[in-house]
């Protein structure tokens, strides 16, 4: 399982590379042809992350109820963000990586009720729901790089 954890490691610090030294207006742009931003992205990583692994571990999730509700799968950008949440999105992208790492070490997550991705497989345990929020940030990561080649 060490491998899972360094893969959304480096995804995570892939993302994070990729939003610094942008301004607020390039986060929030929703360039031509696509249906949010930079921001919403990283936002959608986090909340999806704490939901698969958190929520259907049974297990208390890393950031607020409000914020999973305003990144969760079906949501998009409905304004733009202002710099605290810009700041807080990216302070989160490193630090709910590792906690989850030091959270499996610890034995938190030993119960999972099965959940079928609206990707068309079904997750169902957590070492699964690991290798899909992998694959998801992988996703997601492409068009974030697609994005910013548009800003």
């Amino acid at each position: 399982m060490t491998y899972q954890f360094q893969l959304l490691q480096t995804t995570r610090e892939n993302m994070s590379t990729l939003l610094e030294g942008l301004s607020l207006r390039q986060l929030n742009h929703i360039p031509e042809g696509f249906g949010n931003n930079l921001l919403w992205n990283a936002g959608h990583v986090l909340a999806t992350q704490q939901l698969l692994l958190y929520g259907l571990c049974g297990q208390e999730m890393l950031l607020p109820d409000t914020f999973i509700e305003a990144f969760r799968k079906g949501t998009r950008p409905e304004e733009p963000c202002d710099a605290e949440m810009a700041a807080f999105i990216k302070s989160r992208l490193m630090p709910t990586a590792q906690q989850l790492a030091m959270d499996y070490e610890r034995g938190l997550f030993q119960t999972f009720t099965p959940y079928q991705a609206s990707y068309g497989i079904e997750l169902k345990d957590f070492g699964q729901a690991l290798q899909f929020v992998n694959v998801h940030e992988g996703l997601h990561l492409g068009y974030m790089m697609a994005m910013k080649k548009r800003i």
